[in-house]
């Protein structure tokens, strides 16, 4: 029987675990590599190395424990599995709730720089009490026990999550897979989801010539970026799609294997200690082959829902990052109110996802268009 506590929750993991994942790094087999190929081949060695040697002798998992534990954690059962979420309320009583959500291979540390400015900011704009949960079968959620939790299963636990927390009108705010339970949360409880936020609308093409014609300038450039994201940095999602369970036992039994794999899609702009804590995160957690069952999980989901989304909802889009089309996103969202791209990619290159993690490399920024995207919403 699913029981609808609510237990506190506190990281703690066993010195034991580290000591192992030590002693792990420390017998790794490199596999050889092609002289002067650079990230042609995938993610280089020379970046794995550096990423392993800071994992191994300065990165500080209990600070970041620490970190975590600085907030209320708790964890519920929700339609047979673990919910692992940080709840931060608000001083303030006119705050409003909103539910954030992080995809693959990030982590709610993802949302960590956020807390204090969604939560006390420092003018009399709105506020929010945040729910953060760590999506089922990644991070402190564990691995999920039962199939079937992709992005609509994920959707409706939110709306019970939120409900069980006594929320009944809220925001849902998004990144990577959670700009695709956002989305869904909204569709699956249009009178508590106030409005849907989200860094990326992942809306492609539908094959109809016409819906090229007239396509301006930078939409096009958008079009060319993702064909050369599908040509160069698509391979995880074919084999999460399809074997994800193959991969689960090098992901299980090497922290560098993980890190490797993980890595791809952790730009290089992005700070050492940010990509090894979320990396981290799957390892200590076991979580890393169950991550992945996500996009299996949304690949063979045959009862999809039908006709676009109807709660309001605003894009903070980033240079670096996917580049939503806004022709297509209206296709399947009906109702965008707000549509902004921060930053330019002049000083960077296709290969890095500089704006991917916005909560943590502009988090001024995503805070800004949030709390103005609600302002708006009143």
């Amino acid at each position: 029987m699913t029981s609808a506590a609510i237990r506190p929750f506190r990281v703690d993991v066993p010195q034991t675990d580290l000591d192992d994942l030590h002693r792990r790094l420390d017998a790794t087999r490199w596999p050889d590599e092609l002289p002067g190929v650079a990230d042609a081949y995938g993610v280089p060695s020379s970046r794995v190395r550096r990423l392993a040697e800071r994992w191994r002798s300065g990165f500080d998992w209990r600070a970041l424990e620490a970190r975590l534990n600085a907030h209320p954690q708790f964890v519920t059962e929700i339609e047979g599995e673990d919910v692992h979420f940080l709840h931060v309320r608000s001083s303030r009583a006119d705050a409003t709730p909103l539910v954030l959500t992080h995809g693959w291979p990030g982590s709610v540390v993802e949302y960590l720089d956020v807390i204090g400015p969604l939560t006390e900011p420092a003018d009399d704009g709105p506020a929010f009490h945040l729910v953060i949960p760590s999506l089922p079968g990644f991070g402190f959620s564990g691995p999920t026990r039962g199939a079937g939790w992709g992005t609509h299963r994920t959707a409706r636990a939110w709306v019970e999550l939120m409900a069980r927390l006594g929320y009944r009108r809220y925001g849902a705010v998004g990144n990577d897979g959670g700009s695709m339970v956002s989305p869904e949360v909204g569709r699956l409880d249009p009178d508590g989801v106030i409005g849907v936020h989200v860094t990326q609308l992942f809306s492609f093409p539908s094959g109809d010539p016409a819906e090229f014609e007239g396509l301006g300038e930078a939409d096009l450039a958008a079009l060319k970026h993702l064909e050369w994201f599908y040509a160069n940095k698509f391979s995880f999602n074919a084999l999460h799609s399809q074997q994800p369970q193959t991969l689960a036992f090098a992901l299980a039994d090497s922290p560098v294997g993980l890190l490797g794999w993980n890595a791809q899609l952790f730009g290089e702009s992005l700070d050492d200690d940010f990509v090894l804590a979320n990396v981290a995160i799957y390892w200590l957690t076991r979580t890393g082959g169950s991550a992945i069952r996500f996009y299996y999980e949304d690949a063979h989901h045959t009862d999809r829902p039908t006709g676009p989304t109807t709660t309001p909802t605003a894009l903070a889009g980033f240079a670096g990052d996917f580049q939503s089309i806004r022709r297509f996103a209206e296709r399947d969202h009906a109702a965008i109110v707000r549509w902004n791209s921060y930053g330019t990619d002049e000083d960077g290159s296709a290969n890095d996802a500089a704006g991917h993690y916005a909560a943590h490399e502009a988090t001024d920024v995503l805070v800004g268009d949030i709390r103005a995207f609600y302002a708006e919403l009143g």
